[in-house]
C-alpha cells in the first residue's frame, strides 16, 4: 500500500520528518496558512494545502481519503484542538475506511507541570501549571478518546539547525539566567524525526512517548557551552529575580523537571544521534546553517 502522510501544521518538526520519509517514496501532504511558506514547501516536493482557510474542500477530502498516516503539530487554542474541531467529519470517515493506520499528535512535556527538578515518565500524573499546558493535556485526552489510532509524543525543548543558542551568543543577547535547581530537558529535531519514523514502523495506538535526550540540564550550562564552542566570553550570569523575561519565557521557568525517555528506546528501538546538548550543539556547528555564520574556537 502506498504510504501518504497528511501533516496538519507542516512546520519545523514535520519538515524534519519529511526529509526522512521522502527518499523512501512517501507522499507528503502538508498544511500551512502562509502563502510564503507554501511556496517554499512546494519546492521541496510537498503537496501543500491552505488550512484552515481552504482553497478547496475537495482537495482536502481527497487528502483524507488517501492518507495512511496523519501528523498533527498545531497547538490547541482556547476552544480546544482545531483539527478535531474543524475536521471531525473527515476524521470519522477516514477512520471508517480503515486506511488510516497511524496518527501522531505532537504534545509537550509541559503537561507534567512542575516537579522541582524531579524525574517524570509517561505514567506520571499530569499536572500542568500553565494555561498552555492545560490545553495540551485536554487536547491529548481528546485525541486519545477519538477512536483513531493515536500516538502522543510529549516533546521536550526543541533545537536544531537554525534553532539554537549560537545566534544569541554571537549577537550579545544571550543571558545566563540563574534559578537554583532549574533544569530543562531538550531534544534535537532530527531525533524527533527518528522517533516518529520508528513509531510509524511499529504502530501501537494509545501509546504515549516522552521525546527528549538523556541529559536534562540547567539552561545556563547550555549557553555557557555554546559560548565556549564559539570561543567567546561566557555571558554574564543574571539572577532569575532580576532577569527581564517575556511572559512566555518566564512561564518556562515556572516548571523544573527531568524527563525519562526509556520508552522510545525499549518500545521503538530508538538510538539517539544527539543524546545530550553537547553532541547536538557540536553537530550544529559542523553541519547546520550555523557553520556559515560562526567561526568555531581553535581546536574545535
Amino acid at each position: 500500500m502506498a504510504r501518504t502522510l497528511l501533516s496538519f501544521g507542516h512546520g519545523y518538526t514535520a519538515q524534519a520528518l519529511t526529509r526522512r520519509l521522502r527518499p523512501e517514496g512517501w507522499r507528503v501532504i502538508g498544511t500551512t496558512r502562509s502563502a510564503t511558506k507554501a511556496k517554499a514547501l512546494r519546492k521541496t516536493g510537498i503537496e501543500v494545502l491552505s488550512w484552515p482557510r481552504l482553497e478547496s474542500r475537495t482537495r482536502l477530502a481527497a487528502a483524507f481519503r488517501d492518507a495512511t498516516h496523519l501528523l498533527v503539530s498545531i497547538p490547541p487554542g482556547p476552544d480546544g484542538d482545531p483539527v478535531l474541531a474543524g475536521e471531525s467529519d473527515q476524521l470519522v470517515a477516514c477512520n471508517a475506511r480503515s486506511r488510516l493506520i497511524w496518527v501522531g499528535y505532537l504534545s509537550t512535556t509541559g503537561v507534567y507541570g512542575d516537579h522541582e527538578g524531579g524525574w517524570v515518565d509517561e505514567d506520571t500524573p499530569l499536572n500542568p501549571a500553565t494555561d498552555r499546558g492545560r490545553r495540551r493535556a485536554d487536547a491529548e485526552a481528546a485525541w486519545l478518546g477519538s477512536g483513531l489510532p493515536v500516538h502522543v509524543f510529549r516533546l521536550a525543548g526543541i533545537y536544531g539547525p537554525g534553532r539554537g543558542p549560537f545566534r544569541k551568543v554571537m549577537d550579545g543577547t544571550a543571558r545566563r539566567v540563574i534559578k537554583p535547581g532549574q533544569v530543562f530537558s531538550r531534544i534535537h529535531v532530527e531525533d524527533i524525526a527518528t522517533v516518529l519514523a520508528a513509531s510509524m514502523d511499529r504502530p501501537a495506538p494509545g501509546t504515549v512517548y516522552n521525546v527528549c535526550d538523556d541529559d536534562p540540564a540547567p539552561p545556563e550550562d547550555v549557553i555557557a557551552h555554546a559560548a565556549r564552542l564559539l570561543g567567546v566570553a561566557v555571558p554574564e550570569a543574571v539572577p532569575f529575580a532580576e532577569a527581564e523575561l517575556s511572559p512566555m519565557a518566564r512561564s518556562f521557568y515556572a516548571e523544573s523537571k527531568r524527563v525519562r525517555n526509556a520508552r522510545i528506546k525499549t518500545d521503538l528501538g530508538v538510538q539517539l544521534n544527539y543524546p545530550d546538548y553537547r553532541t547536538g550543539l557540536a553537530a550544529l556547528l559542523q553541519t547546520g546553517p550555523e557553520r556559515s555564520e560562526v567561526k568555531p574556537a581553535p581546536g574545535d
